[in-house]
């Protein structure tokens, strides 16, 4: 058995915009359903929903068989949380509020087996295709994907740093952390928020990093693929069911 391809790794290195939308619900048909729906990549939540590995396996099972990637967002930065969501087969994980380069590289070593890394040596997992893969412990890390996220102004200070941790591929900015770390909370969307983001999104770029961003606001989604964002959500699934089912 061959190891899976990272679709998600090898689209953000592509320079073609990666379009995908986070997901806090836990129905697998749901998430079945939106993998079906053309996007590059779909996020599974475990810090903002019910979400945790265990529920998070059912998903990945339900959008195996479509073309899209799965990531998954653990609760915080926890290797042993990491090494759980990498077992059950996540290829690439988004781990939020990372504050600086020794943050960063806990994480990179979390996604990495000894003597590089720290992450826990098993045999019998879905990850490795119940021990099928051939060479698995040796060639994981080359099809997994790490992004870290920064989402307050001391994080936004250490980009080019947390760049250049090696085993960072990439960095997510947080506008609505972001916003309440500027003393602006639930302003996502407010000037000074948007001209941090895409001011960060330039840094990340020009430091060799892919950036990457959630925003529900359309124009802001737009100044960030004009500042050169690599990964965009503008959606989250309980947002666009409850859009879909309004009555007025």
């Amino acid at each position: 058995m061959e190891l899976k391809k990272n679709g998600f790794k090898a689209g953000i290195l592509s320079g073609k915009l990666q379009r995908g939308i986070w997901c806090s619900m836990t129905d697998p048909m749901a998430a079945e359903m939106m993998a079906t729906c053309g996007y590059d990549w779909m996020l599974f939540d475990c810090e903002h929903s019910p979400m945790d590995p265990i529920r998070v396996l059912p998903m990945l099972q339900a959008v195996a068989p479509h073309p899209v990637s799965a990531l998954a967002r653990p609760s915080c930065l926890n290797a042993a949380e990491m090494k759980r969501l990498l077992d059950i087969g996540a290829q690439t994980l988004v781990v939020p509020y990372v504050q600086n380069a020794e943050e960063a590289a806990e994480a990179a070593a979390a996604m990495d087996y000894p003597p590089r890394g720290i992450r826990g040596v098993a045999g019998m997992t879905r990850a490795s295709g119940f021990g099928k893969v051939a060479g698995y412990h040796a060639k994981a890390r080359d099809e997994l994907c790490l992004i870290v996220q920064v989402e307050t102004v001391a994080a936004m200070a250490e980009i080019e740093a947390i760049a250049a941790v090696p085993g960072v591929d990439g960095i997510f900015i947080g506008p609505a952390d972001l916003a309440a770390s500027m003393g602006l909370p639930g302003q996502p969307s407010h000037p000074e928020v948007q001209q941090a983001v895409i001011d960060g999104i330039g840094r990340i770029s020009a430091a060799g990093k892919p950036a990457g961003l959630l925003t529900m606001d359309a124009a802001f989604g737009q100044k960030a693929i004009e500042a050169g964002v690599a990964f965009l959500a503008q959606d989250l699934d309980l947002i666009a069911l409850r859009k879909g089912l309004t009555l007025t």
